[in-house]
């Protein structure tokens, strides 16, 4: 784990939680809220510079960040504090550091794809001698469909010839016609089943931003699933991550390419997203939760009651955090 990882984290970590949290402040300053401070990072001092009302800080240690708004965890009798806005602007608000985040998933993977080009359906080569060629598909045709699945882009039809025992059925678009038909799949060096053809590269906007949202998408559902499989047991604790995993995760894509780092930063900003936004104590989603709680009871949870509940969440989460650290450490030994 060399200088580099250490710059590479470091970089993401902060670009991330700064977008995190400009996403409340952005938030906060379209809804009228007053922002006192906007920091990045926890602990000591490094920078401050006192804006028009908000005061903009770095801190020294880049493990989190805040964005204090007036009114958000004490009644304040200002006209643009938190606490004296509806309840929906609130939520808005809470929810922007996430929003954010797989807003800029979505980006990130844009111009990844942007930059790598994105495989079409469109089949620019066909292998000679392969099965594809048997079977009739030429250089030109475009996959629309494969096992009934719509095809935008190649990486679709790979999946499913992928998971295709013995054949895939396809539906070729050929001059305007529709071409069905069953071609065999056969299995590479790598023992992966292919069917022998070359798919047209782009990087059109109109596939490469496509792209980013469908690839946003996809992981995001992973990730759901994943964290469902923890509450149902499928899925167990000690295949969390931490800080200590994910540095791991970006020395071993560092040495693979900026292109993988920049792919792993899409996946921790939509992880970030995702886990703030789940209805648990000291969590944006928990937050959220008692605003939609007092939204729909019209009796706000106490001060008090709230604090002590997001404290506790607070010592849970930190208990958590100790124990997947102890995981990753065991994992590099």
């Amino acid at each position: 784990m060399g200088f580099l990882t250490i710059v590479y984290a470091i970089a993401i970590f902060c670009f991330l939680i700064m977008f995190h949290e400009l996403g409340h402040f952005f938030a906060a300053r379209l809804m009228g809220i007053r922002v006192n401070e906007l920091a990045l990072g926890m602990g000591p001092l490094l920078l401050e510079k006192q804006g028009k009302e908000t005061r903009y800080v770095v801190r020294l240690l880049p493990i989190g960040g805040y964005c204090s708004m007036e009114g958000e965890d004490k009644e304040s009798e200002d006209s643009r504090a938190f606490n004296r806005k509806p309840a929906p602007a609130r939520a808005f608000v809470v929810a922007a550091g996430a929003l954010m985040n797989l807003l800029l998933a979505v980006v990130i993977l844009s111009c990844v794809a942007s930059y790598a080009g994105v495989a079409t359906g469109q089949i620019s080569a066909v292998e000679p001698g392969s099965s594809a060629q048997l079977a009739g598909i030429r250089a030109g045709d475009r996959i629309v469909e494969a096992n009934g699945q719509k095809v935008i882009y190649f990486s679709d039809a790979r999946r499913q010839i992928q998971e295709s025992n013995s054949e895939v059925e396809l539906v070729l678009l050929r001059d305007g016609t529709k071409i069905y038909m069953s071609v065999p799949v056969a299995k590479n060096e790598q023992g992966i089943s292919v069917i022998g053809v070359e798919a047209e590269v782009t990087r059109s906007p109109l596939y490469t931003v496509r792209y980013g949202v469908k690839a946003t998408y996809t992981m995001g559902a992973e990730m759901l699933r994943f964290i469902g499989q923890l509450f149902t047991g499928e899925s167990s604790v000690n295949e969390l991550s931490g800080p200590v995993g994910i540095v791991s995760a970006i020395s071993y894509q560092a040495q693979r390419g900026f292109i993988y780092v920049a792919n792993l930063a899409a996946l921790i900003s939509l992880n970030l997203g995702i886990l703030n936004m789940l209805p648990l104590p000291a969590l944006d989603g928990g937050r959220l939760l008692f605003i939609v709680i007092n939204l729909l009871t019209g009796h706000a949870v106490s001060e008090e009651t709230e604090g002590k509940i997001h404290f506790a969440g607070i010592m849970m989460l930190f208990g958590l955090m100790a124990y997947v650290l102890i995981q990753d450490i065991g994992r590099l030994l």
